[in-house]
């Protein structure tokens, strides 16, 4: 299993790395930052500086229904972000 799921592209991510060098990443919920590092670096061939990580636990909602009370959660996740060296950059919209 890879331990880089998919980038992730929102508005405020996307600030952070015009202005910071700073990239978002949802990771497998086991990676350590080691192993985040060495995958971003090997995947996109860039530096890595630091590494920040951030679990995020399931969402749990129940409904009300005529055959009683259903009970569900959204999956567990994890985000990684990741300072890039100055002058190294990571384009995720290139089509190759």
């Amino acid at each position: 299993m890879s331990v880089l799921i998919k980038p992730i592209i929102t508005e405020k991510m996307t600030a952070d790395s015009e202005l910071f060098n700073r990239y978002g990443f949802y990771v497998d919920p086991s990676a350590n930052k080691l192993q985040i590092k060495e995958a971003v670096e090997e995947t996109y061939g860039v530096s890595v500086e630091k590494v920040r990580t951030m679990n995020y636990g399931p969402n749990r909602k129940s409904r009300y229904t005529k055959t009683g009370i259903q009970h569900g959660k959204t999956n567990a996740l994890k985000k990684a972000i990741v300072d890039v060296a100055e002058g190294d950059i990571i384009d995720f919209y290139s089509n190759l």
